[in-house]
């Protein structure tokens, strides 16, 4: 089952929020807490991700999979999905797949294409750094900067390591699987039908992600998308600018 995390129980209509590769639940906590104030609010690990169950299968088929699962387990007919980078990615095949389940769709700073391999050095360091010698977090990130100097995206990545018991770290990432479909998760996306559902896509402006190029494929098959650039930002939006990024996510879903 995957782990996931519920805000605003009483009210009745539900935002669900998907987080991006290396990412967990805990990334969308100020914008789950904020949306909470008017909205259901449900955040979740993806697969092999936080403290959600490790499998070989990482596809976006399987991913898009889980979050119908995870509709029918709370009940859910139709929801409003914020997703973002490889989530959003997930939510746009789900959204090709179960139209009728998606009341807006919500892709944050992603297109439906495929994209350089911009990981492959984090994926070294989880690979080849041993963490159980590692006795503090100060210790993880003098290991972890050779592999990624800059200090908010170590800090990104080390919220994947965990305390054992009888000291040093473990992963709580699934690395093996994550590496294994490394070219599927940023491989482009095939869709079957028109999604002709309202589709927002939130971009950094510093980014670069989403370019004028992407938009003709994206039309065809999300017709009806309008895009937001959020000012000062680059890909983590939401963690850049959030005030700005809540005030126009709050406007796309009010």
């Amino acid at each position: 089952m995957l782990n996931s995390k519920v805000y605003g129980e009483q009210h009745h209509e539900t935002v669900i929020i998907l987080h991006g590769v290396f990412g967990m639940l805990d990334n969308w906590h100020l914008t789950a807490k904020a949306l909470s104030e008017k909205y259901r609010v449900i955040t979740y690990d993806a697969r092999n991700h936080g403290k959600s169950f490790h499998d070989a299968d990482c596809s976006y088929q399987a991913m898009a999979n889980d979050l119908n699962q995870l509709m029918i387990q709370f009940n859910i007919d139709e929801a409003y999905i914020l997703a973002h980078s490889m989530g959003g990615k997930t939510a746009m095949l789900f959204a090709d797949q179960h139209p009728q389940k998606v009341k807006k769709l919500l892709v944050v700073d992603i297109a439906p294409k495929a994209y350089h391999a911009g990981h492959l050095e984090y994926i070294q360091a989880f690979k080849s750094i041993d963490f159980s010698k590692i006795q503090s977090r100060k210790e993880a990130d003098d290991a972890f900067l050779p592999y990624a100097p800059i200090m908010g995206v170590r800090q990104f990545l080390l919220k994947n390591l965990e305390a054992k018991p009888e000291g040093g770290y473990q992963l709580k990432i699934n690395i093996v699987a994550i590496e294994n479909h490394y070219y599927d998760i940023i491989g482009g996306l095939n869709f079957q039908n028109i999604f002709d559902k309202e589709t927002h896509f939130i971009l950094g402006e510093k980014s670069g992600y989403l370019k004028e190029t992407d938009k003709p494929f994206i039309e065809e098959h999300f017709p009806l998308s309008r895009y937001h650039t959020i000012s000062k930002a680059g890909h983590w939006v939401h963690a850049d600018n959030p005030e700005e990024f809540l005030k126009v996510v709050k406007e796309i879903i009010n």
